[in-house]
């Protein structure tokens, strides 16, 4: 992978860990619920996590972003398939979410290129 995906998740992997290490019952069931939030039911993980970078593409968060797209690399999303996604985000969202389309597309570029 390249450095942009190599940083990411080495960074969140400590912190979630430290995070979850203190065994702070919200915040650990919180995390237990994202997690089963993305799994398989009547829609795909696929489908799921598409419309996690959706929404993570709204909201600006780059982070989300981040690890929205490493999971729809993981669950075999086409490049033709995540420009589309972009595409949704930017009439949803607006001209504010071109800078993080920006860096979603720079990102995504590292995760198939690696």
């Amino acid at each position: 992978m390249g450095q942009l995906v190599e940083e990411f998740d080495a960074y969140r992997s400590k912190m979630n860990e430290v995070i979850l290490g203190k065994q702070n019952l919200v915040l650990n069931r919180l995390f237990n619920l994202d997690t089963n939030t993305y799994a398989e039911g009547a829609l795909s993980v696929k489908t799921k996590e598409l419309l996690g970078l959706v929404a993570s593409m709204v909201l600006r968060c780059d982070d989300c972003i981040k690890y929205h797209l490493g999971k729809c690399h993981e669950q075999g999303v086409t490049t033709a398939e995540l420009y589309e996604v972009f595409a949704v985000a930017n009439i949803v969202g607006g001209t504010i979410v071109i800078p993080h389309t920006r860096r979603a597309a720079e990102y995504w570029e590292e995760l198939i290129n690696p």
